[in-house]
């Protein structure tokens, strides 16, 4: 099997994740801060997609708490279509509405202390991490 690369992407960072070679389990990857003002890094996204062999994109969709679509969403599918383009890899959209909030309680959880938890890209990660996870556990229950 090949790996899945996930993404969550925020206007001031972009959290990554990457399967196993069973796409099995979500791993972390080190997340991309975005430079203020600036169009996102797809290029950045693309090499990392290429680095790890990825044959699969997955990129959580920030619907609106009724599950409707904003200028936001639109602007993730934008880049998600980018993605796409430049690496020639589908691309699958997954409705993250709350994956930030369960990223932030998984984190707690670990008992790190308060300063640790507060480090934003941990929350990225985490949140890439179950948007990939549930796209994974989704796939293999099919």
């Amino acid at each position: 099997m090949a790996r899945i690369l996930g993404i969550d992407f925020g206007e001031r960072r972009i959290g990554l994740a990457i399967s196993d070679p069973t796409a099995t389990l979500a791993q972390p990857l080190p997340p991309i801060v975005r430079r203020r003002g600036k169009r996102p890094p797809a290029a950045q996204v693309a090499r990392i997609a290429l680095e790890h062999e990825v044959e699969e994109i997955v990129v959580g969709l920030p619907l609106t708490p009724e599950g409707g679509e904003n200028d936001w969403t639109r602007e993730v599918r934008r880049f998600g279509e980018t993605i796409g383009e430049r690496t020639g890899l589908p691309v699958v959209y997954v409705d993250e509405r709350f994956t930030s909030a369960r990223a932030e309680r998984a984190i707690r959880a670990l008992g790190l202390r308060k300063r640790d938890r507060e480090q934003k890209d941990r929350v990225d990660t985490a949140a890439a991490m179950l948007i990939l996870q549930s796209h994974l556990d989704r796939r293999k229950n099919a």
